[in-house]
């Protein structure tokens, strides 16, 4: 008797992702740019798209790990893949790098703005240099990035931009340890990433551009994995969690590859929440 598991695990989602979409979320010939590909989300989110033909750029600050990544997709799905090093929150390399893409690669067709980071701190004491970090790179290089992208897709009459919001595009967190104020840098950048695009999405919509967000709740990455191993941190994820869980590697596939794909075509300015119930609270 066949059976179906409610929740994929680790060793099933990679398989998952390039069998059972397979035909549907076709991206061949899609070239797909991805930032903050060396790691968590963004390495996931490369494997997937070329999972389903795509040719990716993987862009990121790490060189080792972006080149691992490189000859894993191309040993394993034998499509392109090239790393470029890059940090987002560098307007002057966004252009090199972008540019440096195009002449390798032809086009552009789909971009993940995926980098980000975070910094924990209350708001008396919040040092520029942490705000500014964050609302750099989780918010700033969103804009130029897809501006900078954005006039590559304009010109070509085509373009997915996907960005990644957060759960904390909507609401922000208190627990024991965590004030309401904490994650001001970080709230304050995915509200304005949500902005973004919206904005873009009806400005955009004329050149055959979409731009969507997703807004994953807690998954665990590099960056939330200390957070999620925490055990006052994690009652406070199932508590706030209707399916009393955090999110699981491959839990994002499906959304990441539908607005990716032609299948999402009339979908634009939209913030997909993926957050297992968290904001329905």
């Amino acid at each position: 008797m066949e059976t179906t598991e409610k929740t994929p695990t680790t060793a099933t989602t990679t398989q998952n992702a390039s069998t059972t979409s397979q035909n549907y979320f076709d991206l061949t010939g899609k070239v797909a740019l991805v930032t903050g590909a060396s790691s968590g989300l963004g390495r996931r989110f490369a494997k997937v798209l070329a999972s389903q033909g795509a040719d990716v750029a993987l862009c990121a600050r790490r060189r080792e790990k972006l080149e691992a990544l490189r000859d894993e997709i191309t040993s394993t799905y034998h499509t392109r893949a090239q790393a470029y090093l890059l940090d987002v929150s560098d307007t002057d390399a966004i252009n090199r790098v972008v540019d440096e893409i195009v002449n390798d690669f032809g086009t552009i067709d789909i971009l993940v703005n995926n980098a980000g980071t975070s910094c924990a701190a209350p708001a008396l004491e919040m040092k520029k240099t942490d705000w500014l970090r964050v609302i750099d790179t989780n918010m700033n290089s969103v804009f130029y990035m897809s501006q900078k992208v954005g006039r590559v897709m304009a010109n070509q009459r085509y373009g997915r931009i996907i960005n990644m919001a957060s759960v904390h595009a909507s609401v922000t967190m208190k627990t024991e340890n965590i004030s309401g104020d904490q994650l001001i840098a970080y709230v304050t950048a995915k509200h304005g990433v949500k902005g973004i695009t919206i904005a873009l999405a009806a400005g955009w919509a004329q050149y055959g551009i979409t731009v969507n967000a997703i807004a994953p709740g807690y998954f665990d990455s590099e960056m939330t994995h200390a957070m999620l191993q925490a055990e006052g941190f994690k009652q406070t994820i199932h508590a706030m969690t209707p399916m009393d869980r955090p999110g699981q590697e491959g839990e994002l596939d499906t959304a990441l590859l539908y607005l990716a794909s032609d299948k999402s075509s009339y979908t634009t300015g939209q913030v997909l929440g993926v957050d297992g119930g968290w904001t329905t609270l």
